[in-house]
């Protein structure tokens, strides 16, 4: 293979044979030079270089890695939003478990897009990380099957895995949602409104499928009339609530899907004299001071739960079945949710 060939793009990727070969060294040694082993002269080490770069050779991290018995001391954290005080938890709670078994978290954000996922999923493995733990926001996970034969372990938070075999640690969000429009029903309201995520998400069909067979358990119908959906951020959120006050029988109570919306639904409530009852999915700062009814959970612990998962060994003869840990959901009762019809709770 000469350079021409690596340029023209005509010729499949370079190998180790064929860096090997352009080097005037044997294959063990072009391999012991690109890994950094010892052993191997100065001159010979910059010759093999060389070579690699002119044939534009890419040297296979993790399977090089793997085959020596070395293992990275770095985990990946791939999150669709670290602004969000939800996944910074869920690092908090990654990195608390990694560094206690000497390990290190580098987290990258997707901003809720996929094909930056697929990017940023791609790079962390180029750099060799031991394991991922991903809060995807793609439709399909079928190509990371590759990564798990690399020996890279994948970990999913929050959202399962689609078409893939994987880890995964999830919170109960259809049990949680149907807790709280149940909590809402017990003090007397029929309209209850929904004002969720981006509708594509698991989780935000989850919670909106426990929201919709509370009210079907109740003999509540037309409730799709009262759900707002792709409502990601709190300037949406609040102008789904406003939609929803406005219309000619406004719910007198709503649930809101996660810690954005009901910010963004709050700010939508300023200054009513008799604001529609509220519960909230996630728990977030300030929400006690506030007054705000949540459905809490630890996503701390989801954190811990995905690190210790990431760090079970890999490799032949330790597969086994994928894994799945459910963190349960608690109703916390702070006023919001706990009033009538029309009465209004501040």
């Amino acid at each position: 293979m000469t350079g021409e060939d690596v340029v023209d793009g005509a010729r499949p990727p370079a190998t180790l044979v064929d860096v090997a070969a352009r080097a005037g060294v044997s294959l063990k040694t072009a391999s012991r030079a690109l890994n950094g082993e010892p052993h191997v002269a100065d001159e010979t080490r910059r010759r093999v270089v060389r070579a690699a770069e002119g044939l534009a050779f890419r040297l296979n991290g993790p399977a090089s890695m793997l085959r020596r018995g070395i293992r990275s001391t770095v985990v990946g954290f791939v999150t669709g939003d670290l602004a969000n005080p939800f996944y910074a938890a869920i690092a908090s709670g990654l990195e608390q478990e990694l560094r206690g078994h000497g390990m290190q978290l580098v987290v990258a954000s997707t901003d809720e897009d996929g094909a930056r996922e697929r990017e940023l999923v791609d790079e962390l493995v180029s750099r060799q990380v031991r394991a991922l733990v991903v809060a995807s926001t793609r439709a399909s996970h079928v190509d990371m099957a590759v990564l798990q034969e690399r020996g890279v372990r994948v970990v999913f938070v929050d959202r399962p895995p689609v078409g893939l075999q994987a880890d995964a640690v999830l919170l109960d969000s259809a049990a949680g949602a149907r807790v709280a429009v149940e909590h809402l029903l017990a003090h007397g309201h029929r309209r209850i409104g929904f004002v969720g995520d981006y509708s594509r998400l698991s989780t935000h069909l989850e919670r909106l499928t426990g929201y919709g067979e509370a009210l079907d358990a109740a003999g509540v119908t037309g409730w799709r009339e009262w759900v707002r959906e792709d409502r990601h951020d709190a300037a949406s959120a609040r102008s789904g609530m406003r939609d929803l006050l406005s219309s000619p029988e406004p719910p007198t109570a709503v649930f809101t899907s996660n810690n954005r919306v009901t910010i963004g639904a709050l700010s939508a409530l300023r200054g009513l004299a008799a604001p529609p009852a509220l519960v909230g999915f996630d728990d977030f700062e300030l929400a006690d001071l506030l007054g705000v009814t949540v459905v809490s959970h630890e996503p701390c612990e989801m954190g811990r739960e995905a690190a210790r998962l990431a760090l079970e060994p890999t490799g032949p003869g330790r597969e086994r079945a994928a894994r799945r840990v459910v963190i349960p959901t608690t109703l916390v009762p702070r006023g919001s949710g706990e009033v009538g019809p029309g009465v209004g709770w501040r």
